[in-house]
């Protein structure tokens, strides 16, 4: 067995692979979306899918990671080897969330046998179906939202696949901006694969196989201790939604299991609304972990005492052929009606609620300068809770977003022939002897020629929540101005025809207030 010092080592190394995975696929990339947005999420799991190691990115993209190599190995088993490179994007078969992200997964070998997998998911700008930017509100089925890769081979052995490369290309009407991506992300786990196999020669196999035992209990060791520190008992939640539905779960937490029990949920949607079960099982997960340990430390191990219960054909268990492209909102919904539930309940520490969406912006048109074809996908950022102690955080990304940025004013013009008016923090609501929730973002785009627009997002219609007693937040608006009229946007659109001259512009909520506590004399 080697020594605590030596396994320390091999396991920062690992989470440097991830880091330098992530950083690659930063630099190589092609589309704005990941190199400046960062719409990405990097990983090594061990030989058997279970999650070693991340690098930055967005949490709720780390997660798919394990659950995608678990379910190539589902499917390959032994016909794995050295040399393969893997795709998915469909939520049936270890894509987990929509068809705009690609994951590529790639085994480690060592002497002949799998040490480990590196892995990345990422955003393309296109991938087929309906409306650019694949992205449409009006679907009803997964099979019209885009081209789905269920489980390929990319490379084989070492042997490219020129016949998955071309089927890529002629399903996109971004056939460069895919294929660019394709090969960042590959690029990025072949970096992240040497790194390892590095680490191998150097300290053998077994060594690497302890140190990730290892790191799994201790992260397993860390979620059982913050799990002790947590209020026990069963905790009810109830949230009305934008649609007129109301969310109800129940979570029960004992000294050793954190279960969320969804299945009670509204059944699943004819619309692109739903998410499986592993993107259910995710948001619980960024939820147990909030709450539990909320240090960068994450593995298997840190989700262990946590239990998800779902029910086939509901919103968070669809059956196969249903749509998912906005997969998103109804994740962030999930992890806010969690939030909010708990929020209420004494001895759990959490601020108030925050503007809650992704509210994926979706613009695809020609640039006017070049005529090449673009497709802006932007998330925004908005308002978060106040606490009792203090007011709440202005212009952040949503909880399932974490190390992202928004895409500079000059990048998104230069690239997308478009010009953005203003980019100005919004206003916020303050009673006496409260902390305001901070506040949301106003970002108005003005058109130089024609596009098609896609967005969906939440808390359009129902408030963000305070904590009990406070007033309340904002909402998240979208409006399009065209010849001098504006009109508001419903809260899910999609191939909307905006005009050279029209303008659209995106309101972001600000957060829910919470009162004071009251200074001692």
């Amino acid at each position: 067995m080697s020594d605590p010092f030596t396994l320390s080592v091999v396991q920062a190394a690992l989470d440097s692979a991830s880091e330098e995975m992530f950083e690659v696929l930063r630099k190589t990339a092609m589309s704005p979306i990941i190199y400046e947005v960062l719409d990405v999420g990097t990983g090594v799991t061990a030989a058997d899918g279970a999650l070693v190691s991340s690098g930055a990115g967005i949490p709720s993209f780390v997660g798919v990671l394990d659950k995608s190599v678990k379910a190539i190995l589902e499917k390959e088993g032994e016909r794995i080897a050295e040399g393969d490179v893997f795709l998915t994007n469909d939520p049936n078969f270890g894509g987990v969330t929509h068809l705009n992200d690609m994951v590529v997964a790639e085994p480690v070998f060592f002497d002949g046998e799998c040490v480990a997998w590196v892995a990345s998911i990422a955003h393309w700008g296109d991938i087929g179906g309906s409306t650019p930017g694949s992205m449409a509100t009006d679907v009803t089925s997964i099979v019209a939202e885009g081209l789905r890769l269920p489980i390929v081979r990319l490379i084989s052995g070492g042997e490219w696949n020129d016949a998955v490369a071309d089927i890529i290309r002629i399903n996109s009407r971004l056939p460069d901006f895919v294929t660019g991506d394709l090969w960042a992300q590959v690029s990025a786990g072949r970096r992240a694969a040497g790194l390892i196999r590095s680490l191998c020669e150097r300290y053998g196999g077994d060594t690497l196989r302890a140190a990730i035992d290892d790191a799994h209990e201790t992260g397993r060791s860390r979620a059982m201790q913050g799990l002790d520190r947590l209020p026990k008992g069963t905790f009810d939640v109830v949230q009305a939604q934008d649609d007129g539905t109301t969310w109800r779960a129940r979570i029960t937490i004992t000294s050793e299991r954190f279960t969320v029990d969804l299945r009670d949920a509204p059944d699943q949607t004819t619309g692109p609304f739903n998410t499986s079960r592993d993107g259910a099982l995710i948001a619980c997960q960024i939820l147990f972990k909030a709450l539990t340990d909320s240090e960068r430390y994450a593995n298997a191990g840190s989700f262990e005492p946590l239990e998800v219960l779902t029910r086939p054909g509901s919103i968070f268990d669809p059956d196969p052929e249903a749509a998912h492209g906005y997969y998103f909102e109804t994740r962030i919904r999930l992890i806010d009606a969690l939030w909010h539930g708990l929020a209420e309940v004494g001895g759990f520490d959490l601020p108030a609620g925050s503007f809650a969406t992704i509210f994926g912006l979706v613009i695809a048109g020609e640039h006017p300068d070049t005529g090449r074809k673009f497709a802006m996908v932007e998330p925004q950022m908005g308002g978060w809770g106040a606490t009792p102690e203090r007011p709440g955080n202005d212009a952040m990304f949503s909880t399932n977003h974490g190390d992202t940025f928004n895409c500079p004013v000059e990048v998104a013009e230069a690239r997308y022939g478009f010009e953005i008016m203003t980019k100005h923090l919004g206003e916020t609501n303050q009673e006496d002897g409260e902390h305001a929730g901070g506040r949301g973002v106003h970002t108005r785009y003005r058109m130089r020629s024609g596009a098609v627009m896609s967005a969906g997002f939440s808390h359009g219609v129902v408030p963000v929540w305070a904590l009990p007693g406070a007033t309340e937040g904002g909402l998240n608006a979208l409006t399009l101005t065209r010849d001098g009229a504006t009109t508001s946007q419903p809260t899910f659109v999609s191939k909307l025809v905006i005009r050279a001259g029209d303008e659209v512009e995106v309101a972001t909520a600000h957060g829910g207030n919470a009162n004071a506590v009251q200074e001692r004399p």
